[in-house]
């Protein structure tokens, strides 16, 4: 089974497979140390911590392009791609989904907001309308090159027209071409239960300290989503551990009383596959 099809297969089995986003290839390395099924290459992770800016539509198609395709070369797992709004209109999405497919994304997620998007959960959002998303989706479909490229619809609606509309645009969607839709935001678990239900796997998204209640996986799997995010818990786990460790580099002057939070020397190298580098080095030797 290739990456696209298993990222295929998981979303179909409405199970609310577990999937952690990933900033960077480092990132995806634990993702798959750990044994998850697939990364999520996070939009919001791979601004803040490339650029070191808001999720406020900042990101370029190249940017984001170089880091899956460093993913992609790091580890095996199903990348799904966060592609916030495509980066332009019909046509550019054409694009998108093409350059995306090449640097080995298997799946892509499209958002109906206005340019330049926000973050799911912040105020002041805007989404374009209806009609026109559903274009946007056709093209998406018809641009990849392997049906088995997965395309991700995301609303936004939630938040701006509410819950009927956004469900309105889900359904909509699946119409255009979308193999599974994502329905950002909602503020209840009762309003979750109700996009569970719709005819595509959903995708949740847990975020901590955001709009939507933090919910089970066996609840989750209950009400029929088949893939539930965890967008920037390694992003927002690395920040604080960062803190922490450099904080009382400052305050100490060493890290004598800081050691516990580090990993070890060991750990990094195994964890960057040094053993095979070795093992190439050893192979490719000069006689």
């Amino acid at each position: 089974m290739s990456p696209r099809q298993a990222v295929k297969a998981l979303m179909m089995r409405r199970q609310a497979a577990v999937v952690p986003g990933a900033p960077n290839a480092m990132t995806a390395r634990i993702v798959a140390d750990l044994g998850f099924e697939a990364v999520y290459v996070t939009g919001a992770g791979v601004t803040n911590f490339e650029l070191g800016v808001p999720d406020l539509g900042l990101i370029t198609l190249t940017e984001l392009a170089e880091t899956v395709a460093r993913m992609r070369d790091a580890v095996d797992l199903p990348l799904i791609v966060d592609a916030d709004t495509g980066f332009g209109n019909a046509v550019n999405v054409t694009r998108t989904v093409r350059v995306l497919e090449r640097a080995g994304a298997d799946a892509i997620q499209l958002e109906d907001q206005d340019f330049p998007k926000k973050c799911g959960h912040f105020a002041g959002k805007a989404v374009i309308p209806l009609t026109e998303m559903v274009q946007k989706i056709r093209a998406a479909a018809d641009s990849r090159r392997d049906a088995d490229l997965q395309i991700i619809a995301r609303t936004d609606a939630r938040a701006i027209e509410g819950l009927d509309a956004a469900l309105e645009r889900a359904v909509a969607y699946i119409a255009a071409g979308a193999d599974a839709t994502f329905v950002e935001a909602p503020e209840s678990k009762a309003e979750m239960a109700r996009i569970g239900k719709l005819m595509a796997p959903q995708v949740a998204n847990m975020v901590f300290g955001g709009k939507t209640p933090m919910t089970s996986q066996a609840e989750l799997a209950a009400m029929g989503f088949g893939l539930v995010l965890y967008a920037n818990t390694a992003l927002q786990a690395a920040v604080h551990g960062m803190q922490l460790a450099l904080g009382a580099l400052k305050r100490d002057g060493d890290l004598g009383k800081a050691g516990d939070l580090l990993a070890s020397f060991a750990e990094r190298q195994r964890l960057v596959g040094k053993p095979a580098y070795d093992a190439l080095e050893r192979k490719y030797k000069t006689p």
